[in-house]
């Protein structure tokens, strides 16, 4: 019975976790900084995020998010976290070249580990963003969670040498305890985090982190990187919804990089496109935009991403976040066949979007 009573408790306590998590950290407040930090500058004319006592709000006025309830009904009916987990099967993975990867310092390239994860190597500079090897996604550092089912392609000690590391947000699948504690002692790279995030990696052991608001940038061997806007929220628990920024981020150098992180669509996309861009290449995500009626807010779908690329005047763009976690109701293989038809109804060149297998690399 006390058995019972422990894992029941266990149980109702990872599910906040993980409801938080998926909804739309320390304080509303401005950046952190310390000794020996680089000089942070406001380059972009892009909007503030809204605040309310110590919460970050998005831009749009509209915004709402579905209730807790909602949500929860999502989770039961869906059968996302209350039901047996449905059966499915890991995506086709390539081999990376890990070799390739380590003696690569000058062509620009990408690399999709799985989810929000991506190996970025741009001007002799490798970085990460969102990266998690986590088997599953939730709360006591992934002892429960969303089962993780297409694996990562790659060990996090094949990567080659990591520089930096960019953070979106800090929801369960974008920001995994045990990957960025490992990562840290690997590689020792640069976190680049929205506000809030520094003290979290601090309290964890990690110090070589600066955060960053909206519109504010730092020069980093030679890269310039640029901390955007983005529609979506953040909170790991029931006690810190919105204390932490969420953000997207654009990385410039002699190409031009996006990424999206988590985020529903809104006008911000056009005004980074216009104050930043064109971009090379922009990373959108693609999946988990199932039920419509309580991701809208917060989750792009397939043909908004489409949408998306095009205000930021991206060239091309890569499908992320899709394929790795079941975290909606979609098909987990349906995103691709969306992007597919929607590229056909607007009659545009297959070319400017990529979806690779997990561990494939990719010229930019």
């Amino acid at each position: 019975m006390v058995r019972i009573r422990v894992l029941r408790r266990a149980f109702l306590v990872s599910l906040v976790g993980v409801l938080c998590s998926y909804s739309g950290g320390d304080s509303a407040r401005a950046a952190e900084t310390s000794p020996g930090d680089p000089v942070i500058k406001k380059v972009a004319a892009l909007a503030v995020p809204p605040r309310k006592g110590v919460a970050f709000k998005n831009l749009d006025p509209a915004y709402k998010r579905a209730s807790y309830f909602a949500r929860l009904h999502s989770f039961i009916v869906g059968g996302t976290w209350l039901v047996p987990e449905r059966r499915v099967s890991a995506l086709p993975a390539a081999v990376p070249d890990l070799q390739a990867l380590r003696d690569n310092h000058h062509e620009a390239t990408v690399t999709w580990i799985g989810h929000s994860t991506l190996l970025v190597q741009l001007d002799g500079v490798n970085f990460l963003t969102d990266p998690t090897w986590a088997g599953r996604s939730g709360p006591f550092s992934g002892l429960v969670g969303v089962r993780r089912y297409t694996p990562a392609p790659m060990r996090m000690e094949d990567l080659p040498p990591i520089d930096f590391v960019l953070i979106s947000h800090d929801h369960y699948d974008h920001l995994d305890e045990p990957t960025v504690k490992r990562l840290a002692r690997l590689y020792n790279p640069r976190f680049v985090v929205p506000l809030g995030i520094k003290a979290w990696l601090a309290d964890r052991g990690i110090t070589n982190a600066v955060e960053l608001d909206w519109g504010q940038s730092i020069a980093f061997k030679g890269l310039t990187i640029v901390c955007t806007p983005a529609q979506h929220g953040s909170g790991r628990t029931l006690v810190d919804q919105g204390r932490r920024l969420w953000s997207s981020w654009a990385v410039l150098g002699s190409q031009r990089f996006y990424f999206a992180g988590d985020t529903g669509y809104y006008k911000h996309f056009k005004e980074i496109g216009d104050e930043l861009g064109p971009f090379d290449l922009a990373a959108l995500p693609i999946g988990s935009y199932t039920p419509r009626e309580t991701a809208h807010p917060v989750h792009i779908s397939p043909e908004e991403a489409l949408q998306a690329s095009t205000d930021l005047r991206a060239a091309r763009f890569i499908g992320i976040h899709w394929g790795t976690f079941m975290l909606a109701r979609e098909p987990y293989d349906e995103p691709p066949a969306r992007i597919t038809a929607e590229v056909a109804r607007r009659k545009l060149d297959p070319e400017v979007v990529w979806i690779p297998k997990p561990g494939e690399t990719l010229p930019w």
